[in-house]
């Protein structure tokens, strides 16, 4: 039996990118997924796609800015399964700008997702964790937030939050519970469709055209993290294409 093998793992942000790569490689290896995301038509398609390949798989429609929404998603793995070994908090958004175009409603979105999103699936998760003396949190991070350029300010500064609840949450975790930050650079998924500055969108696209490596190799990094045995916790992993700087 691999590491991976028999346990139950949450997905959020699972219908496309990341989460669906992520999706498609833990039950391939005998994961039995639990996938949240908004678009519920992509997600029961990719449900449909897993049971067809003999994937064990359930879904619910997910905002991950309604606290509800996480919880719910989390109670469906308990009730389905009888427990939770791993939460990955993957949704986010990027409607990346310049300060000075001051569009605060895609500050907020973005502080309620990449931020809000991940602090609610730690609500969620965290008392089944404790309850259970296991369990795993992925936050999906951001090179964003490594080195940090015009028109990232707020979502890298939501990435960087998100670094620092994950470091502040492995030092509470204590010796039952473990916690890995995935800081993943230009990666080929819909990020930009999230975007409402067209110039800035087209920018992102073209970077991400010329460079970007594909979800999977991110899915195979949160696999690594997760097959490790229970002592072993991976706490970082910076993952990014060859040619960006």
């Amino acid at each position: 039996m691999s590491g991976i093998e028999g346990k139950v793992v949450v997905i959020t942000g699972a219908s496309s990118g990341i989460g669906e790569a992520t999706a498609l490689l833990l039950a391939e290896r005998g994961a039995k997924v639990v996938l949240g995301a908004r678009g519920s038509a992509r997600l029961e398609a990719l449900a449909d796609r897993i049971a067809a390949l003999g994937g064990d798989v359930v879904y619910a429609r997910t905002d991950v800015k309604r606290r509800v929404d996480l919880s719910n998603l989390v109670g469906l793995a308990i009730d389905r399964y009888g427990k939770l070994d791993v939460l990955v908090s993957n949704a986010g958004v990027a409607p990346i700008s310049l300060l000075d175009e001051i569009r605060v409603e895609d500050w907020e979105e973005m502080i309620d997702v990449n931020l809000k999103g991940v602090l609610y699936g730690i609500a969620a998760a965290l008392p089944v964790f404790r309850k259970q003396a296991f369990g795993h949190f992925v936050n999906i991070i951001s090179t964003t937030g490594i080195q940090i350029n015009p028109t990232m300010a707020v979502y890298a500064g939501t990435k960087n939050a998100v670094c620092t609840i994950t470091e502040g949450l492995r030092r509470e975790a204590g010796d039952k519970l473990r916690v890995t930050g995935i800081s993943p650079g230009f990666v080929s998924t819909n990020l930009a469709d999230s975007m409402t500055n067209s110039q800035v969108k087209s920018q992102i696209n073209d970077q991400m055209n010329k460079m970007a490596i594909q979800p999977a190799a991110i899915a195979r990094a949160i696999a690594f993290a997760i097959e490790q045995p229970a002592e072993v916790d991976v706490n970082e992993i910076v993952i990014r294409p060859t040619a960006q700087v």
